[in-house]
């Protein structure tokens, strides 16, 4: 179910993929490089992850909840969706009793805009239902990596911080291991059943909420099924006869037919992720993920022919001039919601969030706009190799200082928060007061001025249901997301360390930090495939080939997680 929301940047931005997170539409994330934290004993920041037995040993529960059941199912890594409209009064209840015992709970955590008072009617109307009073420590999203760090150097820890997967470079996965609460106690095996939703979280996520070789995030579960789709005007397409390309060439024909730059119309804006989907690269997303072993020998995504060749056909597009100019601008470019709208270009990639999100923008004023996914297609007109997104990228923490009471209290406001779609508690914390924050006209619940302004990234971030696709207001397109996810979840492969939390040795951890932008830079033209064959020759000398080495030790002692 998804909230009225602004509409995300051209890229796969963090706050396009917190939005799409939070309002339990899928969970995703692409191109924001995420460094994930594991490995050591209790108190260290030994390097490495937790897998195998050892996790097995740590892992709550998995419980199904039966409290609502899904139009949709979830099949091959997809979320689960909902297409029916909603009807406040056959919403169920998912959570029996309070389980807060009054207790103050201080929360640290990103926020995008300007955070509501404390005292504001959907803090205390949630602060009711869970029985626990939270008080909320909102810093901006868009530096909270320097305030993260700063609060994590001193010994003011809030009760509870969240940390999302992109913050977790430098010195914070050592701090998460250090600073830190063991959940298992209260949540391993059978104990998670105290707290049904929490049992309910499917367990790859919980999997990844492992750090240093203990139980210690609360998750925000995602889907694993591909999260980049080729969005394009389905509108348009069938007005002009367009058909969606089925291969490389195709889509080269059908740019260089679209575009018209005397009549500002040009075909995609940088078509890279999509590329690298085409072509089968592994994924940039997490350093971890551009790992895979291929006959008994670990390879980087950068060594592979297919990064080189989807760069090249990037190139390409660039060269042919059916880009949008706007994407010369690289990560800086506006926002292309407004030029999409208007047909300057049909086509662009993007997380799925944007599927529903420019769909809810254009719908008064421009009724007959559709925007729709492409099925991706392997490059030579094949089916694709995909592969698997994380299933959790979004995790919240417990101070070690906190006392038994605390971590209880928090853990009633997680068995909240990660209530199912369809119940009353989904939606408290998604939507808040009716009446106050929202209305429900034709089943279809709409934010009022002052949901906007209240109800935004807040409880949510504490944790999760399983990733959930609901748009009463749309339901063909979480029909459409659901079942894209389900037919590209269909060739999703699982990289030789998905599902892990990992910490590199930090010699390593700027390795391929220039990586990104010399892609960017090949695409665009400023620099040759030449320069990306340097550089990894350079990366190979400078550490990589010794990391390569770590990981496979670390393959080999632990095991994959992916089946």
């Amino acid at each position: 179910m998804t909230p009225n929301a602004a509409s995300a940047s051209s890229g796969p931005s963090r706050r396009s993929f917190l939005a799409s997170t939070a309002v339990a539409t899928a969970a995703v994330t692409g191109g924001t490089p995420l460094l994930a934290a594991c490995g050591g004993s209790d108190g260290g920041s030994r390097d490495g992850t937790t897998s195998g037995k050892d996790a097995r040993k740590i892992l709550p529960a998995y419980v199904a909840s039966n409290v609502v059941k899904p139009d949709i199912p979830s099949r091959n890594g997809s979320a689960i969706g909902f297409t029916g409209k909603l009807d406040l009064a056959t919403l169920k209840t998912s959570v029996a009793k309070k389980l807060g015992k009054g207790g103050r709970v201080t929360v640290m955590a990103p926020f995008w805009g300007s955070p509501p008072k404390q005292d504001n009617a959907y803090y205390t109307a949630m602060n009711d239902l869970i029985g626990v009073d939270v008080v909320w420590r909102n810093q901006d999203g868009n530096t909270y990596d320097q305030k993260l760090g700063a609060v994590l150097a001193s010994s003011d820890v809030p009760d509870v911080v969240v940390v999302p997967g992109w913050n977790m470079g430098g010195k914070i996965p050592s701090a998460i291991i250090s600073k830190f609460a063991d959940l298992g106690p209260y949540l391993s095996g059978d104990k998670v059943k105290e707290y049904p939703n929490l049992a309910a979280i499917p367990t790859d996520a919980w999997r990844r909420s492992l750090f240093g070789g203990k139980l210690r995030g609360l998750p925000m579960p995602a889907p694993s099924a591909p999260s980049m789709v080729p969005l394009y005007r389905r509108d348009v397409f069938e007005k002009e006869g367009y058909e969606v390309p089925r291969s490389c060439d195709e889509f080269m024909a059908l740019a260089k037919e679209i575009t018209n730059a005397r009549a500002k119309r040009w075909a995609c804006l940088d078509m890279k992720w999509t590329a690298f989907q085409a072509f089968g690269v592994l994924s940039g997303s997490e350093k971890p993920l551009g790992w895979n072993l291929v006959d008994g020998k670990l390879v980087n995504r950068i060594e592979t022919e297919e990064f080189l060749e989807a760069l090249e056909w990037s190139r390409k597009l660039f060269a042919a001039g059916v880009v949008h100019p706007d994407s010369k601008m690289g990560k800086n470019a506006p926002d292309p919601g407004p030029k999409f709208a208007a047909g300057e270009f049909l086509i662009y990639p993007n997380n799925i969030s944007q599927w529903w999100g420019r769909t809810a923008e254009q719908a008064t004023q421009n009724p007959e706009f559709k925007i729709w996914g492409m099925d991706v297609w392997g490059h030579d007109g094949g089916d694709p190799t995909l592969w698997a997104d994380q299933p959790a990228g979004i995790f919240a923490f417990v101070s070690k200082k906190a006392s038994e009471s605390v971590v209880r209290d928090v853990l009633a406001v997680a068995n909240v928060t990660a209530a199912p779609y369809g119940t009353k508690e989904y939606m408290m914390t998604n939507y808040g007061v009716e009446g106050t924050h929202y209305t429900v006209k034709d089943g279809v619940p709409v934010k009022t001025d002052k949901g906007n302004i209240e109800v935004m990234n807040a409880y949510v971030m504490v944790a999760s249901p399983a990733a959930t696709l609901a748009h009463p207001d749309f339901p063909e397109v979480a029909r459409g997301q659901v079942e894209w996810q389900q037919r590209m979840g269909a060739f999703a492969r699982k990289s030789s360390f998905w599902g892990m939390q990992i910490t590199e040795p930090a010699r390593y951890t700027n390795l391929t930090n220039d990586v990104e932008q010399l892609e960017d830079d090949i695409v665009r033209g400023r620099k040759k495939i030449s320069d990306m064959q340097q550089f990894v020759s350079d990366w190979k000398s400078k550490g990589g080939d010794r990391l390569r080495d770590w990981y496979r030790k670390l393959l080999d002692e632990n095991g994959s997680a992916a089946s």
